[in-house]
């Protein structure tokens, strides 16, 4: 699990694992690159759309924050050491 600004945790690669999906399989059906896909599952994204995380939802019937998890400053600084 990859973390954007050490404070949001993607959680992305679980959800795959969950569903018994491939990443290039999600990427083309929401009509993604496998490069971006990955951008944005390795928390190296700066945002993500909406749209894209309704068709990622969508795809992997789940909910938003099954993909993303809030970790406060405190807690990804103990991670980190």
């Amino acid at each position: 699990m990859m973390r954007l600004k050490n404070m949001i945790e993607v959680t992305v690669d679980f959800m795959l694992l969950k569903r018994k999906m491939k990443s290039k399989d999600l990427a083309k059906a929401i009509g993604i690159t496998p490069a971006n896909l990955f951008i944005l599952k390795t928390g190296k994204a700066h945002g993500v759309r909406f749209d894209t995380l309704s068709k990622i939802c969508e795809a992997l019937d789940c909910q938003p924050g099954d993909l993303l998890k809030y970790v406060p400053d405190d807690e990804g600084e103990k991670d980190e050491k």
